[in-house]
């Protein structure tokens, strides 16, 4: 049974695969992990893609596991691909779905100023109340961090184009038709510079990754990374 591993994003956790998780089990062997400051962890003073990468790669050492394909959700693909360019040896196939690549001063942004724990906590406080189960009372440092990861994002983006088109494992790159964050058009941009790259737009499909349709993503992770199946 081949291994898949589940990478989530940014302020997730692994917790968020659960349904996902049950609907491939028959088909894989599943590991997933919490990255650093996530899922209850201790929040620490800097996050970054490189130090998730090494994350990976320290868990694929522990667990004595020397190749595995990857699916990333959001940051969780972003990783996965970083990964793939550092150690293309321990990456089989990436699937990405709803990551965003266009990283800008501008862009990072707009994105760090709506990270704002108190305007969250006051304004949507079911989004709070989420954020709260799944890391515990870290939830608010966590994303103060997260934003000043962006901002870093934006002026000094972990992937660039040379970057991109060195990768030559087989990448599908996955977005919602209705995504507000990652659009379609930054994606099939990415598409267009990696060397073994598919493109797949999803239908009916906003960001969050709790209301996409499980089943077609299940189904689409099972036809590309294990299409024997």
């Amino acid at each position: 049974m081949k291994k898949l591993l589940l990478l989530h994003g940014a302020l997730g956790s692994a917790a968020n695969f659960t349904n996902l998780k049950a609907l491939l089990a028959d088909s894989f062997q599943i590991h997933t992990l919490n990255f650093e400051s996530h899922g209850g962890r201790e929040v620490v003073d800097t996050l970054s893609i490189p130090g998730f990468a090494e994350e990976v790669l320290a868990y694929l050492n522990e667990n004595d596991i020397d190749k595995i394909s990857i699916f990333g959700y959001s940051m969780g693909g972003y990783v996965a691909l970083y990964l793939a360019k550092q150690h293309p040896e321990r990456v089989g196939k990436v699937f990405t779905l709803a990551t965003k690549f266009d990283w800008t001063p501008d862009g990072a942004s707009k994105e760090a100023r709506m990270l704002n724990p108190i305007t969250i906590n006051e304004k949507v406080p079911k989004y709070a109340a989420a954020l709260e189960a799944l890391h515990g009372n870290n939830w608010k440092e966590l994303m103060r961090r997260t934003a000043v990861m962006m901002l870093g994002l934006g002026n000094d983006p972990a992937l660039k184009d040379v970057d991109l088109e060195q990768i030559h494992i087989p990448v599908l790159l996955s977005v919602g038709d209705r995504d507000a964050m990652v659009s379609i058009a930054e994606t099939v941009n990415v598409y267009r510079l990696l060397p073994q790259a598919q493109l797949l737009v999803l239908p009916n499909t906003i960001h969050p990754f709790e209301k996409a349709n499980m089943d077609e993503v299940a189904r689409q992770i099972s036809i590309f990374i294990n299409p024997a199946n």
